[in-house]
């Protein structure tokens, strides 16, 4: 009964409100601090690459009885919505990594970790409502425009250390206007 679903909007595993409002709190947050110490002059990378990737690897494993759970039953919705949320991360794990080669970055386990969780915010808010195809989209669209919006944060000078608001604003709104 919500007022943007008497608009028309579809929001399957909730998606919609929870990365968008969270990818605009973390936006305004890093405004308001500001930058951390060094930001923009050292060279800040993750310490430890196998802990970003296991904690990629349990949030992609969670993600399937968040979304498929969101079915609220073992039916085809639940199936569906597990295979296009597998289809659309791993889109745009690819997509990512194509995307950082193209603006001349070496691709890396952390930016392809980076981009799978981007398709796996995407996918969210249509992942009962969509098949394979539209997932590879929305997956596609997930790798590009989440990787454009963490490049320009950065060179608008904006510490946004988690890419919170790369990936889960950007990512929840493309999510959300792709359903």
């Amino acid at each position: 009964d919500g007022w943007l679903f008497q608009l028309g909007a579809l929001d399957f595993a909730g998606g919609t409100v929870v990365h968008i409002s969270s990818g605009v709190a973390a936006l305004a947050t890093a405004i308001i601090l500001g930058p951390r110490l060094g930001f923009g002059k050292e060279e800040m990378r993750p310490h430890n690459t196998p802990f970003v990737l296991l904690g990629a690897g349990m949030l992609w494993f969670g993600w399937f009885g968040f979304n498929a759970g969101s079915a609220l039953g073992i039916n085809a919705t639940a199936v569906s919505a597990f295979v296009v949320t597998n289809i659309a991360a791993s889109t745009s794990l690819v997509t990512w990594s194509v995307t950082a080669r193209i603006f001349g970055e070496k691709p890396n386990l952390v930016g392809a970790s980076t981009g799978a969780v981007a398709g796996l915010v995407a996918i969210t808010p249509a992942s009962g409502f969509v098949g394979p195809m539209p997932a590879i989209i929305i997956g596609f669209g997930a790798g590009v425009f989440c990787y454009l919006a963490i490049y320009l944060i950065n060179k608008m000078n904006i510490d946004d250390a988690m890419a919170v608001f790369g990936v889960h604003g950007v990512g929840g709104t493309w999510g959300a206007i792709a359903t």
